[in-house]
């Protein structure tokens, strides 16, 4: 009886041990500034990049991916500084080439990977921050991929674009200053190993969806996108993350109505939605400003949602999809908000979407009946193709994430063809040749 009995103990003990929770710290209330003014000079702590007065940026280290288990949870807290009105932030995972030591966001390919909204914060009244929490466990299996992190270094990235210019006059003590926010950001994780052969496609990062400008939607009048792309290599268990917000308070805006939203892939639906939640109450204790959404007393679940789809003070819900086994090769995605309307041109929908699944290999090389050489491989300026016996075929260089930089479509009477290699920086591409439906796929690594 004593031996079952310390036996069980153990157990417990080592079950303990192998779910323990670690925290990592980020960001420690670093301060953001007015987003109109120029970059601002004060000293920014150790390891953190300020890219801009509203985006600080910080390198996650080897110790710290490898600390990660199957569990990760983002927390973000916000606190009022000289800014009393509601804002969008953001938490961004940027890609950097392996070994480069500084990089502009713009420059480099970045997901999001959540979104919230300040609330109507007074300064001078408690409470003085919001806490803001996410389940981000596929994040962790991005991280942890081999060929991921062979290629690039991950830096994440905290920011909100906030103004000073109503609290300088409407918050005692913000006369003259352009402090707007500060900052927190933790990822808590439990220390089990997790082993990830993820692979994921970049689709949009924070682009505007809107009626009225050129390259918003499909056409000016429509508030449709349908994004076409090309999935490298084949997934077996796929899946579709999305984060939209509706932008714009002027009247009329579409920060005030709840639309129906609609998500296609591959011409099937596969979400439909109307954000907002059942009620922004929850939320009121954080609004210390008086504002124009809240009012003095509070409101029913009805009169909240007849008009607001969006809570200051809340986070924005990343919404997915399974989309199930992916086959390598061409697919598209369609966002319609048919009802939307912009008055005066005003308001847009920032959308951030990307796909992520398990790296089928086999898949690959069953999709088609012929096959191609690349040469040299490690390659540096140059790379020959060598595909005989094929009369006509679409050949496209796609990077890591699967967005095209080339596309070559040409009748290869030797079989062989040369691409152009020298502007193309170092890391992981994929040649992939479409002919008919048939898709081949090959890695080819650019090394200068």
């Amino acid at each position: 009886m004593k031996k079952i009995k310390f036996l069980f103990f153990a157990n417990v003990l080592a079950f303990n041990f192998y779910a323990q929770e670690t925290t990592i710290t980020f960001f420690d209330e670093v301060v953001f500034y007015d987003g109109y003014a120029p970059a601002v000079s004060e000293v920014v702590p150790e390891g953190l990049t300020r890219h801009r007065n509203d985006l600080y940026s910080k390198k996650i280290s080897d110790a710290e991916i490898n600390s990660m288990g199957n569990n990760l949870e983002l927390n973000v807290v916000i606190g009022a500084l000289c800014d009393n009105y509601d804002r969008i932030g953001y938490v961004n995972l940027a890609f950097v080439p392996k070994g480069q030591t500084s990089y502009v966001p713009e420059s480099v390919q970045r997901i999001e990977i959540a979104r919230y909204i300040t609330p109507f914060m007074n300064k001078n009244i408690q409470p003085d921050e919001v806490p803001y929490t996410w389940n981000i466990d596929n994040v962790v299996k991005i991280l942890k991929d081999p060929y991921t992190r062979a290629t690039y270094d991950f830096h994440i990235e905290l920011s909100v674009f906030g103004v000073p210019y109503a609290a300088n006059t409407e918050v005692s003590g913000c006369g003259g200053r352009n402090d707007v926010f500060r900052g927190t950001l933790k990822l808590t994780t439990t220390t089990e190993e997790v082993l990830s052969n993820d692979s994921f496609t970049i689709l949009n990062f924070q682009n505007n969806l809107n009626d009225y400008q050129a390259g918003a939607s499909d056409a000016i009048g429509q508030t449709t996108r349908t994004i076409a792309f090309n999935v490298p290599t084949s997934l077996i268990d796929a899946k579709m993350y999305l984060i939209t917000s509706n932008h714009g308070a002027n009247s009329g805006g579409e920060e005030y109505n709840r639309r129906f939203h609609y998500v296609s892939f591959d011409g099937a639906n596969v979400l439909t939605y109307k954000p907002g939640e059942t009620s922004c109450e929850p939320y009121r204790q954080y609004n210390t400003q008086g504002n124009g959404i809240y009012g003095a007393s509070p409101r029913t679940d009805s009169q909240w949602q007849s008009f607001s789809n969006w809570c200051p003070g809340a986070i924005i819900p990343i919404r997915t999809a399974d989309l199930g086994e992916l086959i390598a090769g061409n697919h598209f995605v369609k966002i319609e908000v048919p009802t939307a309307v912009f008055a005066n041109n005003e308001g847009n929908f920032p959308v951030s979407l990307y796909i992520q699944g398990t790296r089928n290999n086999v898949g690959i090389e069953e999709q088609s009946t012929y096959s191609f050489s690349t040469f040299p491989n490690p390659s540096n300026d140059k790379l020959t193709i060598l595909a005989e016996n094929i009369a006509s075929k679409e050949i496209k260089i796609l990077d890591f994430f699967g967005k095209e930089i080339a596309n070559t479509q040409t009748v290869l009477n030797s079989g062989q063809i040369e691409v152009n290699t020298a502007n193309l920086s170092n890391g992981i591409y994929f040649i992939s040749i479409l002919e008919g439906n048939l898709n081949n796929v090959q890695k080819v690594v650019i090394s200068h």
